[in-house]
């Protein structure tokens, strides 16, 4: 498995991050752990129900898709569509035939027209991302089969803060849906200019003047970069590319791949900085053993500070790109979204969909209230907060967050002291 979930670009060669081996008598690492950890992520939760009898995953013309959305709370207006020919199952994959990708906050699952397997990237709230196939057979007994080294080639990366991550990947498809890669790639997150994102994927729902590099094949000219945007510009009906009545919807929502990209850079920033304050942990009990000492040392401090600094960030918005066009999908996407999560007593949410100049209208990501950031260990969760209230107060002005004004930092601040209880000490 040399590609997987939302890669969109082989990688073959890249020895993973869990390769470097203990020395003797060593407590493991995290990504060591990683590899033997009994996990409790929604999938794991699924199949222990699926052993018990008490949950059935029902085969259709789909295979286990739709079952398997059902019983993980995945909505089929996630659907987006992604036709480079880069992933596990790539010989299915082709602009005519794309591959289907569907998510909540955290599980994302792939299907491929005629598929082998239902493919799996999900958050354990302790481990991270991690990877299950399904195979695409009716059976009396369904299992879904954990992967680990083979994804982790791709999976454990640069490109994945070198943890067991997720990466969406924007490329220039040729009319095979191969990419070509003369002129390179780009990791897409809520940080990329929109010119950068989508090469290889379809796209549907309006963007007003702005342009990206969704539903368009890249002429086979000595500079491919100079592809025609514009041809694939706010498009609404994707049936002029490729027959979507296979599909579950016949969209590729602009807004669901907004929000993709944003949570899949959440969901690796918040591993990295579990994994490296794990770690960070391990070493200064280590180091007070053999010196016979005990406390809380300085440098353990700056290693658990700099380690959660791009998580506050990542959370905040820190760096993301501006909209300088309105954005309107065509699934009914943004509309279920931003009824989700806990409402302050205003009726402000912080799955609140913006799509005017940002992404959502709170700049602070609803992934806070995941089971992933619950996770983290204390001193970890302790530090976000006291950069929270440092910048939400005001007291923090420094350039990464100069995007927010008074009135936002104060929204955020209330809604979380009424949505997060116990999260921040300090009140609106």
């Amino acid at each position: 498995m040399k590609r997987w979930l939302l890669v969109t670009l082989p990688l073959l060669g890249l020895l993973p991050a869990f390769a470097a081996t203990q020395r003797a008598g060593d407590a493991p690492d995290a990504m060591t752990q990683y590899l033997t950890a009994t996990v409790d992520d929604p999938v794991a939760r699924l199949q222990k129900k699926l052993d018990a009898g008490s949950a059935k995953l029902t085969w259709s013309e789909y295979g286990y898709l739709k079952s398997v959305l059902k019983e993980l709370g995945i909505s089929p207006r996630t659907q987006t569509l992604v036709f480079s020919k880069t992933s596990l199952q790539r010989e299915r994959i082709s602009p005519r035939t794309p591959r289907a990708l569907y998510f909540n906050d955290d599980c994302y699952v792939g299907w491929c027209q005629d598929g082998v397997v239902v493919e799996l990237a999900v958050q354990d709230p302790k481990w991270g991302t991690i990877f299950y196939t399904l195979p695409q057979q009716p059976t009396a007994t369904p299992k879904f089969v954990r992967q680990s080294y083979e994804c982790l080639q791709c999976h454990s990366s640069p490109m994945t803060e070198n943890i067991p991550g997720l990466a969406v990947r924007s490329v220039y498809p040729m009319a095979d849906g191969n990419p070509d890669l003369r002129e390179g790639t780009f990791l897409t997150s809520d940080l990329s200019p929109l010119k950068e994102r989508w090469g290889g994927w379809y796209v549907s729902g309006r963007h007003g003047k702005m342009r990206h590099m969704g539903n368009v094949i890249a002429q086979r000219y000595d500079n491919v970069s100079e592809m025609d945007r514009e041809k694939g510009a706010n498009a609404l009906d994707l049936r002029r590319y490729f027959d979507t009545k296979p599909y579950l919807t016949p969209h590729s929502d602009i807004a669901a791949l907004m929000v993709l990209e944003h949570q899949a850079r959440v969901h690796n920033v918040l591993t990295k900085a579990a994994f490296t304050v794990r770690d960070t942990l391990r070493d200064e009990a280590r180091m007070n053993e053999v010196l016979k000492e005990s406390g809380r040392r300085e440098s353990t401090t700056r290693r658990i500070e700099s380690a959660c600094e791009p998580l506050v960030q990542a959370l905040l918005f820190s760096g993301a790109a501006e909209l300088t066009s309105p954005v309107i999908g065509t699934a009914g996407f943004e509309e279920q979204f931003s009824a989700r999560g806990p409402k302050d007593t205003q009726g402000r949410s912080l799955y609140q969909l913006d799509l005017t100049k940002r992404l959502l209208r709170h700049p602070c990501s609803y992934l806070i209230y995941s089971e992933a950031f619950d996770a983290l260990p204390a001193e970890a969760r302790a530090q976000v907060a006291r950069r929270f209230e440092e910048i939400l107060s005001g007291k923090d002005q420094s350039v990464p967050f100069a995007h927010l004004n008074s009135s936002e930092r104060r929204a955020i601040l209330e809604i979380l002291a009424a949505t997060k209880p116990g999260f921040l000490t300090i009140t609106p």
